[in-house]
């Protein structure tokens, strides 16, 4: 296992929940130097520092200020979010001496790798205290439950295609205890009483730990690489690179993107954009100043790419084919599900040339929908250039993935380097990389 695989995992292992992922980054961009704001107060922003802001505690944007006045923003964007099943309000189901959850889908998810795995509980719990409320992290952190599979002598069908109802299939079974009450069991693990929780949010999560795996240790397996691989990547390549002379370097995780972006925290909210009219506003500028800034900056939006499975090859484009292990996957789609133009695509590949890093390009199958992601949602909010780009993996939507072992290295590599340049609109379509 290579440092940087080794990073990987120990940051998905401790980020069981979106809430779990921007709790670790802060903790990073803390012991990194970076200083935290608060959308509720005033800011005061100098030149050369560096500067966080979180968003209902499941999105959070870093950036560090330029050494000199400032002229764009170079923007990298990723999601902390991930398929799963979230614990509904009065949960218990008790069947007999069965105890089982009440669970709904979160986001749309492959449900048949689900079976037969252990899971475990995490999220967030909001507590009554004597000033008010307070959000505690949970992650129950043991063996806790399982969604166990119909055998095949009750269902001889079951290797035929079988249709999954989430109400009635996906309900995992907790305890045979007919007392047993979850708020209970949260409220003890955070040494409070069970009253004391006034709300939570919680889902499901696969308790595997990840694993590198291959005849030549080529592949590695673990949960949620859609997208911490990317959001980890991003991250770390901010903290790494050095400090721009005229460039705002800006790292953005968002929640909600695997169920439209469409909350306050995701990135069709104005997130991204109160905090560049902040800067702005910081920096003595005018609204002039932001909008040519805008027109001189670039954004990244990085989120997992399908590689071509090897099994099915077919479902993959005919020409365009993604592997794992050979680099950062430019996404392209001509009804702008994804950002990237020829003139992006472009000036994202110098960069990745400059950093000595291989890229490829995905296209869905003509006759195949394929999803949308961050890029030309948070455009509606900020027109900004930009490309669509993932790392190539398998299994995408299940609870446990498959990636290339080479691929985050490429990805830390090409943000360090995206993070340190510097581009110029000299002309309409014309732009200088610095």
């Amino acid at each position: 296992m290579n440092k940087t695989v080794q990073g990987l995992f120990e940051f998905i292992e401790k980020s069981p929940s979106q809430f779990h992922v921007v709790a670790n980054e802060r903790a990073r961009f803390l012991e990194a130097g970076f200083e935290e704001l608060s959308e509720a107060k005033e800011w005061k922003l100098e030149l050369g520092k560096n500067y966080f802001v979180t968003r209902n505690g499941s999105s959070i944007l870093a950036f560090r200020m330029p050494q000199q006045a400032y002229k764009s923003f170079m923007i990298m964007a990723s999601h902390s979010d991930s398929p799963s099943f979230r614990i509904k309000e009065m949960p218990e189901m008790k069947e007999g001496h069965y105890v089982k959850l009440n669970t709904e889908k979160y986001g749309g998810m492959l449900m048949a790798p689900w079976f037969d795995r252990p899971l475990s509980i995490a999220g967030r719990a909001i507590v009554k205290t004597e000033n008010g409320i307070e959000t505690k992290l949970v992650d129950l952190d043991k063996d806790l439950c399982m969604l166990p599979s119909v055998a095949i002598h009750m269902n001889r069908e079951a290797n035929d295609g079988f249709k999954y109802n989430a109400q009635k299939d996906m309900l995992p079974l907790i305890s045979m205890d007919e007392d047993f009450c979850l708020k209970k069991l949260v409220a003890a693990t955070l040494d409070i009483t069970a009253d004391d929780i006034v709300g939570s949010d919680l889902f499901l999560y696969n308790r595997e730990p990840g694993k590198v795996w291959g005849a030549a240790d080529e592949f590695i397996s673990i949960r949620r690489l859609d997208d911490l691989q990317c959001s980890y990547s991003s991250m770390m390549g901010l903290i790494n690179a050095n400090n721009s002379e005229n460039a705002v370097q800006i790292h953005v995780t968002f929640d909600n993107e695997e169920v439209g972006s469409g909350t306050k925290q995701g990135a069709d909210s104005t997130f991204l954009y109160d905090t560049l009219v902040r800067i702005n506003e910081a920096m003595g500028g005018n609204n002039s100043t932001l909008l040519t800034a805008i027109a001189n900056s670039f954004m990244v939006s990085a989120d997992n790419a399908h590689a071509i499975h090897p099994n099915n090859p077919e479902k993959s484009d005919p020409t365009n084919k993604v592997f794992m292990n050979e680099g950062i996957v430019i996404k392209f789609n001509a009804n702008q599900k994804y950002m990237t133009d020829g003139l992006s695509f472009g000036i994202f590949t110098e960069i990745c040339n400059a950093a000595h890093v291989p890229y490829q390009t995905f296209v869905n199958r003509s006759d195949m929908a394929g999803g949308s992601t961050l890029g030309n949602i948070s455009n509606a909010h900020v027109s900004i250039n930009g490309v669509d780009i993932g790392l190539a993996q398998l299994a995408m939507h299940s609870p446990y993935e498959t990636a290339g072992t080479k691929d985050t290295e490429y990805l830390l590599k090409v943000a360090t380097k995206f993070y340190e340049s510097v581009l110029e609109n000299v002309s309409g379509c014309d732009y200088i990389i610095k």
